[in-house]
């Protein structure tokens, strides 16, 4: 009796079928689980005659394996289908591609370069990672200089006396110049574009990394008024022909005398706005005559060259020319706010 039903079992194996995985699963289930129709069948198995186990035994055996086989071609079968609905259609046309765009920071990092460019700026390029000779004492920075407070300065490794501190992110560019000057002899005309770190609380006018651009021109007889008509040439090209400039007396370890330079504001034309805080102003940069000290540091004769630099946040002429409110959009990667910079590719 027992026999007949095995025979059975097998006959209904054989022809199983199904249709998705779940269907797949509730055969594995009928046949093959603790409560299933095989184990069933070897719970009988104890009443069967001494001389009768033996066969019984092999059949039912034979019955478990056939089992699990036909569940494992149908999972096959049932994968191999779903493999090739989801092959690429040749017949179909192409898929659309959507082509990218120049992040907003480096659409107008290139269009400052471009402009300094024209005016006979070469790049010049240095490390992140930087050392407190480069990045500030060379910059007439002294060991207790208060200027160094002025940046909250990322450091990576100081001596055995906890004293000086030596491998550090470079918080400005100005570093750039000092090892180019340090290599090259006058004139020097470059253009230092790169990122920068400081260690500051994150938020929508703040960020521990920003990109800054920074000029240095040294040859003989440079002076202040120099600086003034280049600058206010980089400002007619980057916000239109009827920008003004205005410099008002600043400091910077780095420059003697030093300045910082606002245009007025392209918003309101100068008349006074929110955007402006009702000044007609708006500040873009910092700009002075290099300071003796500094040529001498890196190996130039004061007595004989004299120059200018200035640098500006790349963020902030972005925010100008684009009203960017909130710093961190630049560092999300959100493409709904990249796709909107897509024209000025």
């Amino acid at each position: 009796m027992l026999l007949e039903k095995i025979e059975q079992m097998l006959r209904e194996i054989e022809s199983l079928s199904a249709q998705n995985a779940e269907e797949i699963e509730q055969l594995r289930l009928k046949y093959l689980s603790k409560k299933g129709e095989v184990n069933a069948l070897m719970a009988d198995f104890r009443n069967v005659a001494a001389d009768q186990k033996k066969a019984v035994g092999i059949k039912i055996n034979e019955l478990k394996q056939k089992a699990q086989q036909r569940i494992n071609e149908l999972k096959e079968q049932f994968d191999t289908a779903e493999a090739t609905n989801n092959d690429i259609d040749l017949t179909r046309t192409a898929y659309p591609v959507t082509l990218g765009t120049r992040h907003p920071l480096t659409i107008v990092r290139n269009e400052i370069i471009d402009i300094f460019k024209r005016m006979g700026f070469v790049l010049a390029d240095g490390p992140e990672i930087d050392d407190d000779l480069h990045v500030f004492t060379k910059l007439n920075f002294a060991a207790d200089h208060p200027a160094r407070d002025m940046q909250d300065t990322f450091f990576i490794e100081q001596n055995q006396q906890n004293v000086i501190k030596n491998v550090i992110l470079r918080s400005h560019t100005s570093g750039d110049q000092a090892h180019y000057m340090e290599t090259h002899e006058p004139p020097i005309r470059i253009l230092c574009p790169g990122r920068v770190y400081r260690n500051e609380a994150i938020s929508a006018r703040a960020h521990c990394f920003f990109h800054q651009v920074e000029g240095l021109y040294i040859d003989k007889n440079v002076s202040f008024t120099d600086l003034k008509q280049v600058l206010l040439t980089f400002a007619r090209e980057m916000f239109g022909a009827d920008t003004k400039i205005r410099l008002r007396p600043s400091y910077f370890p780095f420059t003697e005398p030093s300045a910082e330079m606002d245009i007025s504001c392209h918003i309101c034309g100068g008349k006074g706005c929110g955007f402006c805080k009702h000044t007609g102003w708006v500040e873009i940069l910092g700009c002075g005559m290099v300071d003796p000290n500094v040529l001498e540091a890196c190996g130039i004769d004061s007595t004989i060259y004299s120059g200018y630099a200035f640098g500006m946040g790349v963020e902030r002429i972005t925010n100008l020319k684009y009203r960017v409110s909130d710093l961190r959009m630049f560092s999300e990667n959100d493409t709904r706010f990249l796709q909107e910079f897509e024209a000025a590719r």
